[in-house]
């Protein structure tokens, strides 16, 4: 059975997965610059496409194509074929379902079931209400960054009314470089 491996996250040997670990492999990630004082914010953007795909109804997926940039697949698998990128963001809020359907798409990644040329390269989870989450969902979002890269996106009250001009919270930072957005 050929399958498509999660972006880096995971060592094949001749008969297959060897191991289930987090974070590159095989590939050394290119030198980047230590994080120290103001200039952590000159890092590098990145110039790759991604396709946007909602775990569910209301992930969020669209806002963030539309902020971010690039393919926004809504609950469709991108078609790498028809020219849609197949690097894939995964997207769901941050509530106990939204949660439970980015473990079951994670999941189709790991066990090779994703249509051929996808690359998984992270996780976005959008608050799906201001404040503090319960510790639960903590703990769930804990266990979904154990294996994949997990990006966080705070509660942006602009955004629910439509306003998407905005400056970007700093809390995505590392989200705008991934996905090349550049911040003024």
């Amino acid at each position: 059975m050929q399958g498509v491996a999660m972006h880096g996250n995971e060592r094949r040997g001749p008969d297959g997965p060897e191991i289930w670990i987090r974070g590159p492999v095989g590939e050394p990630e290119p030198h980047r610059p230590q994080e120290e004082g103001p200039e952590s914010h000159q890092l590098p953007v990145s110039t790759r496409q991604y396709a946007w795909v909602a775990t569910h109804g209301g992930a969020g997926a669209s806002t963030l194509a539309a902020v971010f940039g690039g393919h926004d697949a809504g609950r469709n698998w991108p078609r790498p074929e028809q020219g849609e990128p197949g690097s894939v963001l995964l997207v769901g809020r941050t509530h106990a379902a939204g949660l439970e359907a980015v473990s079951h798409a994670l999941d189709i990644f790991r066990r090779g079931d994703a249509p051929p040329r996808l690359d998984l390269d992270a996780i976005v989870l959008v608050a799906d209400a201001p404040g503090r989450l319960p510790r639960q969902l903590t703990q769930h979002i804990k266990v979904i960054g154990s294996v994949i890269d997990v990006y966080r996106v705070p509660w942006v009250p602009a955004w629910r009314t439509g306003d998407l001009t905005g400056p970007l919270p700093r809390e995505i930072a590392s989200l705008a470089r991934l996905t090349g957005k550049t911040t003024p």
